[in-house]
């Protein structure tokens, strides 16, 4: 028994060809804009590529690229076919052609799908490729006359001021890092001097932050030096008074931006998928009544359509057969020689000489 079976007259095809020929071209667009976004995805990550540390980060977009590609192609061609349609003598030559563009845009569908919900499980690999990027970049801040790294100081300042944010994880990052370079630094100053024995690893470690720290919109003058001295400022204690720097981290900054970034992209393409999903299933009503018309020989009369001929029960096993076969004619032609015509069992199967039973002579 078909599954949805649906009855339809010529005008009502003729209509169902029409709206799905508008929906192919207005698929196109949607198809233009899957491409607009993993694009400027592409872009937004590539932007901060020195702040991150992984290899597949650029999946997701180029996903989102080659499905809007195909998309526009796909609907092109699908708009062409919609249109041919709705004449009779016209379908005969699409006829052969419909089944496989509806499978193959089914499987592009699926596509469309896979690239939404990867869309919302990047968050993952995004958090550790900041954590591992940022930590590297902080370390190498101070790093300004180094070919590769001097480049990182105006990133990491840049990136503090756009997102007002302070280090990796908070402000203390900057705590345990030397952030200064020792071009700046006065080697013969005691004071400096005390600074890089006072810790194992021999650094200049200040309770200080860059200038990027500050925040524009506190009263207060910045304090970026000595923020945990109580002593060194007037009327200050910096465990009850709000501090006038960032007091975020720049990788829970830079998740909640591309974290509504995603979002923003998955939804999209979401709403896309069901909008191609509706499209294929009009394509699959259209081609069914119109082949029901070729079997009733009159392109006046009603044809009914579905998206099953069968249940999906015995459609499932009919395609399991076919792959059954499929898989033993696979099995057969990778056998050496050529196969008896009156026995099933290839004659490279007889022996080493190749000689079938019934042709050795028997002894009386």
């Amino acid at each position: 028994m078909a599954v949805l079976k649906v009855k339809f007259t010529k005008t009502r095809r003729g209509k169902l060809a029409q709206v799905l020929w508008i929906l192919n071209w207005v698929s196109v667009v949607t198809g233009l804009i899957i491409f607009s976004l993993g694009l400027y995805l592409k872009i937004e990550i590539r932007k901060r590529s020195e702040l991150m540390i992984s290899r597949d980060l650029q999946t997701v977009p180029n996903m989102l690229i080659a499905v809007g590609t195909i998309a526009c192609v796909i609907n092109f061609f699908g708009g062409k076919i919609c249109y041919d349609c709705s004449d009779a003598n016209k379908f005969t030559r699409w006829k052969l052609f419909m089944l496989p563009y509806i499978i193959c845009t089914f499987f592009f569908t699926f596509c469309v799908f896979a690239g939404a919900i990867m869309c919302y499980t990047m968050r993952n690999e995004l958090e550790t490729a900041l954590y591992r990027g940022l930590k590297d970049a902080l370390k190498y801040y101070k790093d300004t006359d180094i070919p590769g790294r001097c480049f990182l100081k105006s990133t990491i300042d840049m990136l503090q001021i756009e997102f007002h944010c302070c280090g990796n994880n908070g402000f203390r990052d900057w705590f345990e890092i030397q952030w200064v370079s020792a071009r700046y630094l006065d080697m013969s100053s005691k004071e400096v001097i005390d600074r890089f024995k006072s810790n194992v690893d021999g650094k200049y470690l200040l309770d200080g932050v860059p200038f990027s720290c500050c925040n524009p919109s506190s009263p207060r003058p910045c304090i970026q030096y000595q923020i945990t001295n109580n002593s060194a400022h007037y009327n200050y204690d910096y465990l009850l008074e709000d501090l006038n720097i960032w007091l975020r981290g720049c990788r829970e900054a830079l998740l909640e931006y591309y974290d509504q970034l995603m979002q923003t992209i998955g939804l999209t393409v979401l709403i896309v998928w069901l909008f191609e999903l509706s499209v294929l299933t009009g394509v699959r009503y259209l081609q069914t009544a119109m082949e029901n018309v070729l079997v009733l020989g009159d392109p006046e009369s009603e044809s009914h359509g579905w998206l099953l001929e069968n249940s999906c029960m015995e459609t499932a096993k009919q395609n399991f057969k076919i792959i059954k076969n499929l898989g033993k004619v696979n099995q057969i032609s990778t056998l050496s020689g050529k196969s008896d015509p009156n026995m099933d069992i290839p004659i490279a199967d007889y022996g080493p000489d190749n000689v079938p039973p019934s042709s050795i002579p028997t002894v009386s």
